[in-house]
């Protein structure tokens, strides 16, 4: 499929409209060939908010859940039917490879049907209730129960350049169960996918429920006001400006965070080399440096390993990741394709000399010659692989390089000594730990679980059916702790809570029950 250079229109106000101006210019990253103009300068963009609020969270709070659940399946469906053209336009603006775009694409449209299934289970009610009912006083007529009900405003989505699907359909398919109209600020650089999503599945929704304006938009959080959620995904740095914003200090606007996280990979000292516990470990490690080139929230960026096992480790990551074809996405045989833009090619090589300031180079300082590109051409890096000279350092815990580059360590001796080395991160959204030592496997939950939004224990017990820490299920929350932003996305009904309001009732039981009930 050839894309002409095409101006991504912006959907406000139930319209769709282009912005003035030329705007950010969207490129292959793989050729660097132009391929759109994302604008919405010119536009009412505060007339598209209210419009939203009025129109859009009207419409959905009418509905009930199971309703609401339609509409995402319908979603779901619709992505579905344009997956093959949705993947190709992810190998084109984001330079994915194929597998990889597949993962954004279709963890979207899992994370849809997920919800609409939930829906359907919770069934023709609109208010949600939070437990049961709780007596009062002497008599069980007096009774309290919480529930939760949507808020009245609009969920701004802002999210990253590297799941421009998914990272719309974990936001969308909570926000739109809860009850509230949404608008998608989509990262310029990949918001063709972004884009391209919203036109398919935009019809299946009430006017007002969905909106999407193109590019950078900067002004779009400041105006939102009472009763609005903020959803951002991205770094800590931008995070912290949105936390200063007056609509959020004074206005109440509620936020949701999901940021940095130099995630960890934990190999214990009872796993036996060459088992289905080591095996598993390997390619988890190997996956999780290369896929989307390492542009993930999720992606391992430091491996600890006991003194026993280093050199065997080492060895065998080296080993692997050497043979990773590095290339334009539509190239045969290429398995990791560019980073998504200039700007970030340059981060990733930056930051990965100042972590071999503290640490040797096992692997990447030789750069790359892509598969497919002409000399000079694209935005590529090599895979990274580091062993730290001094586990302590600061920088090896602190500087997350948002691309395939991990450093390995040296695991201390004493569990409590590795979490604390491990907890120097921050705070982050996900560590793996792989044993098959029951006991350990306690410890290191206890020690590591205060510092992640989640913990994945990999054993033999589970090697055939593991599914990997970079896998954000639907059921389970993402989010974590610390520099990782303290949101909480997702996890099943959980993920509603950042778009409704709890309230607690207090009246007659039978009144209360009748309410929840429906």
């Amino acid at each position: 499929m050839q894309l002409r250079m095409q101006r991504l229109r912006n959907l406000l106000a139930g319209t769709w409209s282009e912005g003035q101006g030329d705007g950010a210019t969207l490129l292959n990253p793989s050729t660097e060939e132009p391929l759109a103009l994302a604008t919405s300068d010119g536009l009412e963009l505060a007339a598209g908010l209210a419009f939203a609020r009025r129109e859009g969270g009207a419409a959905l709070r009418a509905l009930t859940f199971a309703d609401r659940g339609k509409l995402l399946g319908a979603m779901a469906k619709r992505i579905h039917e344009h997956r093959d053209e949705l993947i190709e336009l992810a190998m084109r603006n984001g330079g994915n490879t194929r597998s990889d775009a597949k993962f954004d694409i279709d963890g979207a449209m899992g994370t849809l049907a997920h919800y609409a299934e939930i829906a359907a289970g919770l069934g023709d009610v609109r208010v949600l209730a939070d437990g049961d009912s709780i007596q009062l006083g002497r008599a069980p007529r007096l009774a309290g129960r919480h529930v939760f009900v949507p808020r009245r405003g609009v969920a701004l989505l802002v999210n990253a350049f590297n799941f421009p699907a998914w990272g719309f359909g974990e936001k969308a398919a909570c926000a739109l169960l809860a009850g509230m109209p949404i608008v998608c600020k989509p990262a310029a650089s990949t918001a063709i996918v972004a884009h391209r999503l919203v036109e398919v599945v935009a019809d299946v929704l009430p006017p007002g429920a969905v909106s999407i304006a193109s590019d950078l938009a900067h002004e779009l959080p400041s105006l939102l006001q009472y009763g609005d959620v903020l959803s951002f995904t991205g770094s800590s740095r931008t995070a912290s400006l949105l936390r200063a914003l007056p609509s959020v200090v004074s206005s109440a606007v509620r936020l949701g965070v999901e940021a940095d996280s130099l995630n960890s990979a934990i190999l214990g000292p009872d796993v036996e080399q060459g088992g289905e516990t080591y095996e598993l470990f390997l390619s988890d490690v190997v996956r999780e440096i290369r896929q989307k080139t390492g542009q993930k929230c999720t992606a391992v960026r430091r491996v600890f390993v006991p003194a026993a096992l280093r050199e065997r480790v080492r060895d065998d990551l080296v080993e692997r990741l050497r043979d990773v074809v590095v290339g334009d996405p539509f190239a045969e045989g290429v398995q990791m394709g560019p980073v998504v833009s200039a700007a970030q090619r340059a981060s990733v090589l930056e930051g990965a000399c100042r972590l071999a300031e503290h640490a040797t180079v096992l692997l990447g300082q030789s750069g790359v010659s892509p598969l497919g590109v002409p000399a000079g051409q694209g935005f590529f890096v090599p895979v990274t692989l580091l062993e730290a000279k001094d586990a302590s350092a600061a920088v090896l815990h602190e500087l997350e390089v948002f691309g395939p580059v991990a450093t390995l360590f040296e695991s201390p001796d004493d569990t409590d000594e590795l979490v604390d080395l491990v907890a120097r991160g921050g705070g982050g959204l996900v560590c793996s730990a792989y044993t098959d030592d029951r006991a350990l496997a306690t410890e290191l939950v206890l020690g590591l679980a205060p510092h992640h939004g989640r913990v994945v224990l990999g054993s033999q017990k589970i090697a055939g059916q593991a599914v990997g820490p970079g896998a954000v299920m639907p059921h389970l929350l993402h989010g974590g702790p610390g520099r990782a932003g303290g949101g909480e996305e997702l996890g099943g009904l959980r993920g509603l809570a950042l778009y409704s309001q709890r309230t607690a009732l207090q009246g007659d039981r039978a009144l209360l029950d009748a309410i929840v009930k429906g």
